[in-house]
């Protein structure tokens, strides 16, 4: 998996979203179940532009419920997997903002699912539910890709 997210983020390889966005339908069907919206993680215009995608939307547009931006990146922060776990809270602490769509597009988001490619901390998917959730959203969940799973101390 870590060979297939990095083909669609790094290498540009966009074709990998539709299968990719496939599986996370599948396995993610009782998360979307009832899902008014699904929101992408959003990326900061500069990485976005650096990038020419935003991974996250591109799988979003898999899932088979509607897109909506309902975030924005404010901040310009040091990409995550540059930090250490107990730096990853404080570096998106406020990157994220809520940013409204017109009430004709979604009337009433009660329940949201926040969409990414990889959790590895859950910092970034905390931040933005965070600030859905201040602006009013009464159930936020997430579905990812992948997550990054690090062995137990105890495990042998």
């Amino acid at each position: 998996m870590k060979e297939i997210v990095h083909a669609l983020k790094y290498e540009r390889r966009r074709s990998v979203a539709p299968p990719l966005g496939a599986l996370m339908r599948e396995c993610g069907h009782d998360l979307l179940r009832d899902a008014d919206v699904v929101v992408p993680v959003p990326l900061h215009p500069r990485r976005q532009y650096e990038r020419g995608f935003n991974q996250a939307d591109d799988l979003a547009r898999q899932l088979g419920v509607p897109v909506a931006p309902l975030l924005k990146r404010i901040a310009f922060t040091r990409s995550q997997i540059e930090l250490p776990k107990h730096e990853r809270q404080e570096n998106v602490k406020s990157a994220f903002a809520f940013s409204p769509v017109p009430r004709s597009l979604i009337p009433d988001p009660r329940v949201i699912v926040l969409v990414d490619d990889v959790s590895t901390t859950g910092a970034t998917l905390e931040a933005c539910a965070r600030v859905l959730k201040d602006a009013g959203v009464k159930e936020v969940r997430a579905l990812t890709a992948a997550r990054v799973v690090t062995p137990r101390p105890d495990a042998g």
